[in-house]
């Protein structure tokens, strides 16, 4: 299966991008962070425990939804690249060639961007940030215009995919793939989580006003959302990627699938424990409760050495973040 796609699959993109200006590289090595897994789930969590019902008629639905899509389209990724294993091009491979005029501390992250082991396609970031942005334009459905959401998600996740190619840890064809699977993966996991939009018969974001729920008021799409199915559908599919990497020799691709399995299973678990209609969190419960699973996450990251601890980590910081929002009327309850 590997010779579907070949290791040299570039078609002259690198010559386009070895002719822009530093400066320009340099710009788009920042845009990447825009879909650096972190930034995502970060930016996932607070919507989930922050957004009210001026975003979506059932925010906490939403925004764990929004989560879950992600996390299968990183189980699709790490399956993807554990299955073509074809490499980086040859600008993600050391030495990196820094601008002169970057100062010293700029430098040193400049090149951690512009450097990238691992396999190649499809591109994570781009896959990501396509499953990201579009999975929050569709869900946050009362923010602006349908037409507004939909055009930042495009500009957001096609700034990334093109800041992949820029600094050449990408080929063309990797970014192109990973916005198609992002875009697949947002219309499967919605499905799964029982978005009518993407249910035969149902209403579409232009179809005209939504049924309402008895009392006058409109449920919206993301009023009986469940991202259970979505969270386990990842949790399988990187136990799948955990397979094949194994199989193959390839460890690096076994310790990413396991955070996938970690992150499906920490999901769904953490969603049992909510109920779905809790109101937003304040930043009392918050902000420790980010400090903590961030915690948790860089440990998870720094020991990626040890499989078994860094999946409880992970599972533990994810279960964390989606049951928080139960947490208030838990403790008012005790």
């Amino acid at each position: 299966m590997t010779g579907l796609v070949g290791a040299e699959r570039g078609i002259g993109e690198t010559v386009v991008v070895d002719a822009l200006p530093e400066v320009v590289v340099v710009v788009f090595a920042a845009v990447t962070h825009l879909a650096d897994p972190w930034f995502l789930f970060a930016l996932l969590a607070v919507g989930y425990w922050f957004a009210s019902d001026r975003v979506a008629a059932s925010p906490r639905r939403a925004g764990a939804t929004a989560i879950a899509v992600v996390t299968c389209a990183y189980a699709v990724t790490a399956l993807g690249k554990a299955w073509f294993a074809v490499p980086r091009p040859p600008g993600a491979m050391p030495p990196a060639n820094v601008p002169t005029w970057l100062p010293g501390l700029l430098s040193g992250w400049y090149e951690a961007q512009v450097l990238s082991d691992g396999f190649g396609f499809p591109s994570g970031h781009a896959t990501g940030g396509a499953a990201a942005y579009g999975a929050l334009a569709l869900l946050y459905d009362r923010l602006w215009t349908v037409r507004r959401r939909a055009a930042a998600a495009v500009v957001l996740a096609g700034a990334v995919a093109a800041s992949r190619v820029v600094i050449e840890v990408h080929y063309l064809v990797d970014v192109v793939a990973g916005l198609l699977v992002g875009a697949a993966t947002v219309a499967g996991a919605l499905w799964l989580a029982g978005d009518p939009r993407f249910r035969a018969g149902g209403a579409g974001p232009d179809d005209g006003p939504a049924a309402t729920d008895g009392s006058g008021s409109d449920p919206g799409p993301t009023a009986a959302l469940d991202p259970t199915p979505a969270f386990l559908l990842a949790a399988v599919l990187s136990a799948v990627a955990a397979g094949v990497a194994f199989a193959a020799g390839h460890p690096g691709e076994v310790v990413e699938a396991g955070i996938g399995i970690a992150t499906g299973a920490g999901g769904a678990v953490g969603w049992l424990l909510v109920d779905g209609d809790e109101s937003a969190l304040t930043a009392r419960v918050a902000v420790p409760a980010l400090a903590v699973t961030g915690a948790l996450w860089v440990g998870a990251y720094a020991l990626a050495g040890s499989l078994p601890v860094t999946v409880a980590a992970t599972t533990v910081a994810v279960v964390v973040v989606v049951a928080l929002p139960s947490l208030p009327s838990r403790v008012a309850a005790v």
